[in-house]
């Protein structure tokens, strides 16, 4: 048995999950999450324990893959409408620039025009000087809009420009070394 799928999830006290058909819902007050399980997968709410249960039917290899990856899912929208998630970004460059237009993030990352990244729906983008911090209740949504904002520019290792993370290490390697001596 999945041993992260066996664990039940707790739910706080401010947050309501409902279980119709094969949708999971959870309601945070400010923010609602939706998840639709795959047919294989039973989520079960105890009111009187406070937890989400999740089983599955058969034992077959796909599964056991989806009974921890659910329980996973369903864990991470009780945080999410909870606390949240958030991912930093820092853009590394001379003359570069970020403007937030609407809903649509605009990049002058070194190319003749600039990128455009549109924003979705429940995530939101604040820009501090070359500083882009993505939130939102959603943790797939906020680590796939970071991920499309860094592959405009993703960093290069020689000079260390480009679009990273705020905790990522940009391994440096070193440029092409001259020759002190004689010219062949």
């Amino acid at each position: 048995m999945s041993r992260i799928g066996k664990k039940p999830v707790a739910i706080p006290a401010n947050v309501k999950v409902s279980v119709a058909n094969q949708t999971v819902t959870v309601d945070g007050g400010k923010s609602k999450l939706a998840f639709t399980c795959k047919p294989q997968i039973t989520v079960k709410v105890d009111d009187k324990a406070k937890q989400v249960v999740v089983e599955r039917k058969t034992d077959d290899r796909q599964s056991r893959a989806l009974h921890g990856t659910t329980r996973a899912i369903i864990a991470n929208m009780i945080e999410g409408v909870t606390k949240g998630f958030s991912k930093e970004l820092e853009i590394v460059g001379v003359g570069w620039t970020v403007v937030l237009q609407g809903q649509k993030l605009v990049l002058n990352v070194g190319y003749a025009d600039p990128k455009e990244v549109m924003v979705p729906p429940g995530v939101k983008v604040e820009i501090q000087q070359l500083k882009i911090k993505v939130s939102g209740p959603d943790i797939q949504a906020v680590g796939h809009l970071a991920a499309v904002i860094r592959a405009q520019r993703p960093p290069e290792p020689y000079n260390g420009k480009g679009i990273k993370y705020s905790d990522e290490v940009i391994k440096r390697k070193q440029g092409k070394a001259f020759a002190g001596g004689a010219a062949a």
